[in-house]
């Protein structure tokens, strides 16, 4: 728990009243593709630097940087590699950019949904709030398995209904195959990855996460903060996933009737991969803003329990990512 604690001192992790700009500029330096080289142990030597709780220089906001975005701030084991936030951009790129993409058939459209869908739960599960499961080890519990499996299997199949529709019902207007294929993805994003951090992290509320006062000491155990922490991943990464098909489906819309790319269709392709893979890129460090990690909760919202054996108007929770 000490990365928690330092978060509520240090100017270079996430103070409750930071400013969305200050957080964006933290979130950019942490997303660096290049953290992901560090080896194992030069991540144990940065956390072990966090936890020794002296003042840190200049010189040290290196291992600062390799400890936020490779250790789990819960645990304080260092997060698989696929599943660190400099990993998401890399790895989940091709695959939205392949799941937005017009297919002829239903098979490539469920494959690449799938891939999505698995990736993306993946990465919620490795980067939940854990602070309620210490005393219960770190092995996956069959529940969570279970949930894992039907978030993707549904994900999966509700993903690929656009292109389930033109197929099955053998859709031939082209107004109706514009609606399929460039509108209803929109909201269908959107609504995918807020359900899915919704049901992969669905333990949080009903087990509840550990809130602390304003001196970093453990409070308890409460359910409201869990639940408000999963509401806002939820909310941040359906603005992730919504936004990234947002813009590149709505400009194909508009290139298309401008004249050089009706003379040449083969110019939308390139324009649909590049903007969607721009967006995407864009938008992970802002949606990762959109909520402070460190959360607060006003003391009248806890369970009655902890009001009690609360100090100050607000507690402090690890949202997650």
């Amino acid at each position: 728990m000490e990365l928690l604690s330092l978060m509520l001192f240090h100017d270079y992790t996430f103070p409750v009243l930071q400013s969305f700009l200050r957080r964006l500029k933290i979130w950019v330096n942490l997303l660096n593709p290049t953290l992901l080289l560090s080896s194992d142990p030069e991540i144990q030597k940065a956390h072990s630097l966090l936890g020794s709780g002296e003042k840190l220089n200049e010189k040290d906001e290196a291992a600062l940087t390799i400890s936020l975005s490779s250790v789990h701030p819960d645990s304080g084991a260092a997060l698989p590699l696929i599943f660190r936030p400099p990993a998401l951009f890399p790895i989940s790129g091709p695959l939205v950019v392949a799941s937005l993409l017009p297919h002829s058939t239903v098979k490539p459209a469920l494959f690449w949904q799938f891939l999505l869908q698995s990736y993306s739960a993946g990465f919620n599960y490795a980067n939940r709030n854990s602070s309620s499961e210490q005393h219960q080890g770190y092995n996956i519990s069959l529940k969570q398995l279970l949930l894992i499996t039907g978030t993707v299997s549904y994900t999966t199949c509700a993903g690929a209904l656009p292109q389930i529709f033109i197929n099955r019902l053998g859709l031939r207007s082209s107004a109706v195959q514009t609606f399929f294929r460039s509108i209803l993805p929109i909201p269908l994003s959107a609504t995918l990855a807020f359900f899915n951090v919704l049901t992969v992290r669905s333990e949080e509320p009903e087990t509840g996460i550990q809130v602390f006062d304003h001196n970093g000491n453990p409070v308890g155990v409460s359910k409201a903060a869990g639940e408000k922490a999963v509401w806002e991943t939820a909310l941040s990464r359906a603005a992730l996933f919504g936004m990234t098909a947002t813009v590149p489906n709505l400009l194909v819309l508009l290139m298309k009737r401008v004249r050089p790319f009706q003379r040449n269709s083969l110019l939308v392709a390139p324009l649909r991969h590049i903007s969607t893979a721009l967006v995407l890129g864009l938008m992970i460090p802002v949606s990762f803003s959109l909520f402070p990690q460190l959360g607060t909760i006003k003391r009248e919202q806890l369970e009655e329990e902890l009001q009690a054996a609360a100090v100050g108007r607000h507690l402090f929770y690890h949202r997650g990512l």
